[in-house]
């Protein structure tokens, strides 16, 4: 699950993905807005058939909670 949220973080932000960490923090340490993260998990909610609530969402900071969310909804 990592591999692939980091493949499609490096891929929205226009980054190499060596840059991407657990512990990368998706707005300061990767230049994220708002919007990208919001684009990011629409994208995952409909490749994962999941859905995420503002409240979840709101939680997320480092690409670490963006990967134990998604893997919680998926099992």
């Amino acid at each position: 699950m990592f591999e692939t949220i980091r493949k499609a973080l490096a891929t929205q932000l226009g980054i190499d993905e060596s840059k991407i960490t657990a512990e990368s923090k998706i707005v300061e340490d990767l230049g994220a807005d708002s919007l990208d993260v919001v684009e990011l998990l629409m994208n995952l909610e409909e490749e994962y058939n999941i859905s995420v609530s503002e409240d979840e969402a709101a939680k997320i900071s480092t690409v670490g909670d963006f990967v134990a969310l998604v893997e919680s909804k998926t099992k």
